[in-house]
């Protein structure tokens, strides 16, 4: 039998551990949590390998390796694990070293994702936007335009986002070349592919195999949904602005959609937002409290929907200084998202599709 050189990755394990993996020493490989997930494949299925591969630091074997990310951390594997190593916050780590991987720079998914450095870059963003110059205190009546100019709003918003895109596409480039070298798969009908990816996302299918944690359904459904409801109501406001060429789109007539999409998005997303922390909080005992990747993206969005609700309910009662100070908060941490996308727990709207997809275009789901 030949010999096999192990050469352990020490800084890997160290990352997975403080990246919220601090459990995976625990592991004795008893394959309870592959047995008891409901969404690994057949063929050489999930959790049990990766827990070793990180236990002894084997950093290789995750280049390429779709499966980290078909896990949708719905925690049945930790729930049930006898040993309370705690596989889905494993996979969840090594998610983030994932990220970090395929994402450019990478500096910047420790910057974003570190405890120490985190105010420092709200501060930074909050500099960037002060210098609109127009961000006082305006006599009359409360029109957030006056507080900061459309425009100005679009020279800034506009190229973050597409920074956030652009990195996103660029990782899921390399992401699925690294998966077709590691699986050897060269060929595949990729349109149908696509196409069976885009509706079990649409769907949330996935979601709803959880057992224990089941109603985290409802939560991501509402998100998801409630992102593209904002999403549509931001390309409405750009169609009436710069198209339309529209003075005022947010009253009556033209700017009933948006309001309409605006108010749906914005009811949902935070209605989703506390759904999720209800239910980290209600599954604490069995499945843990998360990380702080993963609390990062959930307070970032519950501060935006609360600081929108908020500004929205000041605007309408006057109170100017206070309405002014919140809608400021408000842009800080929607200009915070747009940059954070790929770098951040939103990476998994990247790397979680593609690894879907190839699993569709390699035909191992059928398998």
């Amino acid at each position: 039998m030949a010999e096999q050189v192990i050469k352990p990755d020490l800084n890997f394990i160290n990352e997975v551990i403080n990246g919220g993996g601090e459990s995976m020493k625990k592991c004795f490989q008893c394959a309870t949590c592959t047995v008891v997930c409901n969404v690994t494949p057949d063929d050489n299925p999930f959790p049990r390998k990766e827990m070793v591969w990180a236990q002894w630091g084997l950093k290789e074997k995750f280049i390429g390796n779709p499966d980290v990310w078909l896990c949708h951390q719905c925690n049945d594997c930790t729930a049930y694990c006898p040993r309370g190593a705690k596989p889905g916050e494993v996979l969840g780590a090594i998610r983030k070293q994932s990220i970090k991987q395929y994402s450019a720079p990478a500096a910047l998914v420790n910057f974003v994702n570190s405890k120490a450095y985190i105010p420092i870059m709200f501060l930074l963003l909050a500099g960037l936007l002060s210098m609109a110059g127009t961000f006082k205190i305006h006599d009359g009546d409360i029109v957030f335009t006056k507080f900061a100019s459309t425009q100005f709003l679009q020279i800034v918003f506009t190229p973050v986002l597409l920074f956030g895109i652009a990195v996103g596409v660029l990782g899921v480039k390399k992401f699925w070349a690294d998966m077709k070298a590691a699986t050897g798969v060269t060929s595949g009908d990729l349109k149908g592919s696509i196409t069976e990816t885009a509706k079990e996302i649409l769907s949330h299918k996935k979601f709803t195999m959880c057992d224990v944690n089941a109603d985290r359904f409802i939560a991501h459904f509402l998100v998801f949904y409630s992102f593209i409801a904002l999403g549509i109501a931001t390309a409405l406001g750009v169609l009436y602005i710069d198209i339309l060429h529209m003075e005022s789109p947010f009253r009556l007539g033209y700017g009933t959609p948006v309001k309409l999409f605006g108010f749906i998005g914005a009811a949902g997303l935070f209605t989703g937002a506390l759904l999720m922390i209800n239910n980290r909080f209600k599954h604490s005992a069995k499945l843990g409290l998360g990380s702080y990747f993963d609390w990062l993206l959930i307070t970032i969005v519950t501060v935006i929907m609360a600081s929108g609700i908020l500004a929205w309910i000041t605007r309408l009662a006057g109170v100017a200084p206070v309405a002014y100070s919140i809608y400021f908060i408000h842009l800080v941490f929607v200009l915070s998202l747009f940059l954070y996308l790929p770098f951040s727990k939103l990476g998994h709207l990247f790397y979680r599709s593609a690894a879907i997809c190839f699993m569709k275009y390699s035909g191992r789901e059928k398998k």
